[in-house]
Order: C-alpha cells, then structure tokens, then sequence
C-alpha cells in the first residue's frame, strides 16, 4: 500500500490516463504463451496489477494484461478505441462508458470496498460520547451519519461536544475530510450517501431534491478548503498524522495498511451507518475483455490476491480477513445507499463545489 510505485502512480494520476501498469509474463515465464489486453483502469488498482503474484497468476492462466490508470470519472472522455476493457471504480462511471460503447448485458463487478471513515482514537472517542458514534472493538466502530448529517447542518463545532476540550487537536467546525467529488469518485459517492440521509433514506433524483440539497452538500464542501484528488494522498497524510482527524477513504486502503504489517495504535476505523460501496466494475469492450473480467471474478488465486490488496471479492465473505479489531469480517449493520444518476451525481458535485 505505501510502496514507492503506489505514491508515484497516485501523484502522477492527476490529469488522466498517465501511468502504465503491466501485468502478465514476468521474466520467469517467458515460455508461457500469454494473450495481451490491453484497458484503462483506476488508479487505486494499479498495486494490484502490477503485483508480481498477480502477474504471475494471470500469466498462469494465459494472460498479460496492459493498462493505464485513470480517474474513473475522467474515462468517459477517453477514446477508447483499441482497448478491450476499462475498470473504473464504482458503477456510475462504468455505466455511462457501457452506454457509450454500446456494452450491452450486466456489467462484471469482480470486487468491491465500503467507504469508510479513518479517526484517530481522540475524534473516535468523543463522538461516541456525543452521540455521534458507537465503538465495538478498540480500532472499530460505526459513524451515525444522520447525527452526523444534523450537527454539519448546525455547523456544530468540536468545542460544543462533550469531551473535546482535552484535546487541544480538536478545535474548529466538526467535517469529514473527503476528496474533490468532481474529480474523485470517493468524493462523488461521499456526496451520494449524505445527499441520500438528508432526503430522507430517498435517493436524490429530481431538480427540486438537487436543490434542496445543494446548501448541505455545499457546506460540507466548502468547510474543507483545498480538497485532494485521491483518496491515496489524503490516507498518506492521515497515516503521517497531518490534517483532518476525520477522513473518508476506502476500506481497502485501511485493508492494504495492515495487511503491509502495519498497526497504527491511533487509527480507529468507523463505518458509516449508511455508505456507498466503491463497486469496481469492468466494462468489457471486446470478447478477450468479457474473459478477464470473468476470470477475475471466479478465479481462486486471482480472489486470494484481492482479498491482499485490501478488496472484498464478490460473494462469499469469508474470504474477507478482518485485521484483528480493525475492521468489519462482514458488513452487518452498514446500510448500501443507492447512488443518483452519473447525470445527477455531477450536478450535485458542480453544486457542491460552487
């Protein structure tokens, strides 16, 4: 997770497709005959693809797999002419690229991570004390987002809450930090769960629900200043101890950390009580596409090498090992928010934004 190639690949994102990710016949296998495809995938994918075992275990199967990383919401400007798939990470995206390209049928979701909520033990304590969360484990626990929809409307501050005062790092107006929504697509599916707990438990869908929405999405916005592009730079400055005490990422990168042996002490994981899961779903352009999208669904070892980057492989959750009281084994108590239409999701980001 904190390898060098990752944090080159996640400074290197912004603007597009700029990195490429090689995955097939290593030096080791130059007798195994591979078929090349070639796609374009998020960049929160690029460990995994270019992990030698994964390298290995595709080149096993008869595959090399070529691909460059790109924001996923920035795909749907790409030409994509030449290439047998893309991956981008959840299903809005993947959608509009499946109508594009006239993809017809179900779109593969090979695997998939919840959004999650990365505190340090200070922030984690006195929310649950405030109501604003529960702990069951000593790195654990689950955020009330619609307590949390209610005290960012109110523009409650740190000071307010009970507890606080100890803590001379919480100060200021209580926020989750969050990545920019039209750029990101944590950012963008950050938008969709709190706009779907502000409606009601009612997805976001018409021009009035948009605009009364805007104020809340706005504010939670604007409050954070200067947003980062990926989820991997704001995990980074977390894990460091910079910034927010407050910062939505993706369980996978939580997943990945610890699965490097690391165990920050500090770190509580909170689960928000309703999220939206970063469903990574391929779009096969052609037919050798189609057949790595499924090979990346059903294939045992390819599923272990998932799991090692932090991923939840669809179907069986026993295959998803929590990291001791770091996170969830299954997502028991953790409600799945529709997420609005890619059209209605980047006008609520432009909103969000102003």
């Amino acid at each position: 997770m904190r390898r060098i190639a990752g944090i080159v690949l996640a400074v290197l994102l912004i603007g597009g497709v700029v990195a490429a990710v090689v995955a097939g016949r290593s030096d080791e296998d130059k007798g195994t005959a591979t078929k090349t495809v070639r796609g374009v995938i998020g960049s929160e994918k690029a460990e995994f693809f270019a992990d030698p075992d994964v390298v290995k275990a595709l080149a096993a199967k008869g595959w090399t797999v070529k691909a460059e990383t790109s924001g996923s919401w920035a795909m749907e400007g790409l030409d994509l002419g030449g290439y047998d798939f893309a991956f981008p990470s959840s299903q809005a995206p993947a959608t509009e690229l499946a109508a594009k390209y006239k993809v017809r049928g179900t779109l593969p979701r090979p695997f998939y991570s919840p959004l999650v909520v990365v505190a340090h033990k200070s922030a984690a304590e006195v929310l649950a004390s405030n109501g604003l969360a529960t702990l069951d484990a000593e790195h654990r626990g689950t955020l009330k987002m619609a307590a949390y929809v209610a005290a960012a409307r109110d523009d409650r501050t740190w000071q307010q809450l009970k507890g606080a005062a100890k803590y001379g790092e919480l100060t200021g107006t209580l926020y989750l930090s969050s990545t920019d929504p039209e750029t990101s697509n944590s950012g963008a599916l950050y938008l969709a769960a709190t706009s779907y707990v502000a409606n009601g438990g009612k997805v976001v869908a018409s021009d009035a629900e948009v605009e009364k929405a805007t104020p809340l999405l706005h504010k939670l916005v604007s409050v954070q200043g200067a947003q980062q592009s990926s989820t991997d730079a704001a995990f980074r400055d977390f894990v460091s101890g910079a910034g927010n005490p407050l910062v939505l990422v993706y369980e996978s990168q939580v997943a990945a950390l610890l699965a490097d042996g690391q165990r920050p002490d500090d770190l509580v994981v909170l689960y928000p009580d309703t999220t939206v899961n970063s469903d990574h779903t391929v779009v096969p352009l052609t037919d050798n596409g189609t057949a790595l999208a499924e090979l990346l669904s059903t294939d045992p070892q390819l599923r272990k090498l998932e799991v090692r980057h932090g991923f939840r492989p669809q179907g069986e959750a026993t295959e998803f090992a929590s990291a001791g009281t770091y996170l969830k084994q299954e997502l028991t108590g953790v409600r799945q928010a529709p997420v609005p239409t890619s059209k209605v999701l980047h006008e609520l980001a432009r909103r969000a934004r102003g």
